[in-house]
């Protein structure tokens, strides 16, 4: 009979995000919604608003990880 390779699974697992990489997503996340409900606030349509929230996203990645450094 044929046995599978014995995988020794490591002790522990290392997180899959860094406390810097949690904090500017959660941080371009908030500017992304702030964004967005801006936006509709204003009068755009739900699409549109939901475009301005996502570049705002994008830019708030880049901006809070060289802010953060």
């Amino acid at each position: 009979m044929h046995r599978p390779p014995d995988r020794t699974r490591p002790e522990r697992d290392g997180p899959l995000l860094t406390q810097r990489a949690a904090l500017v997503f959660l941080l371009a996340a908030l500017a992304g919604v702030g964004a967005a409900v801006l936006a509709a606030l204003a009068g755009n349509a739900w699409p549109v608003a939901v475009s301005l929230g996502c570049g705002a996203a994008v830019t708030g990645v880049m901006f809070f990880k060289e802010i953060i450094g």
